[in-house]
């Protein structure tokens, strides 16, 4: 399965620190395996899919979108800490 990765995605990724980066990969690959493993979400933000992961001692959210049986685009990666209303801008 092919992973393009949003502008947005990108500006929050790069802010991360190394070993966070490596946490993320695991994340993003396990995604990859199974694109179904995040939750779904209903109402203003249909179509995306919400993964939960712990880095550290925080909980930090993935959100992504399956385009086709091939593709799958990262949207947004960041603490749940404002997650959603940043989410709706996209």
């Amino acid at each position: 399965m092919k992973v393009l990765t949003s502008p947005t995605f990108n500006r929050y990724a790069k802010k991360l620190h190394p070993n966070e980066k490596k946490v993320l990969n695991k994340a993003v690959l396990a995604i990859r395996d199974d694109p179904l493993l995040g939750e779904p979400k209903i109402g203003d933000l249909e179509g995306f899919y919400i993964y939960k992961y712990k880095m550290k001692t925080q909980i930090w959210l993935l959100a992504y979108t399956v385009e086709s049986e091939e593709v799958l685009t990262l949207r947004l990666v960041a603490p749940h800490e404002n997650f959603y209303r940043t989410l709706k801008k996209i």
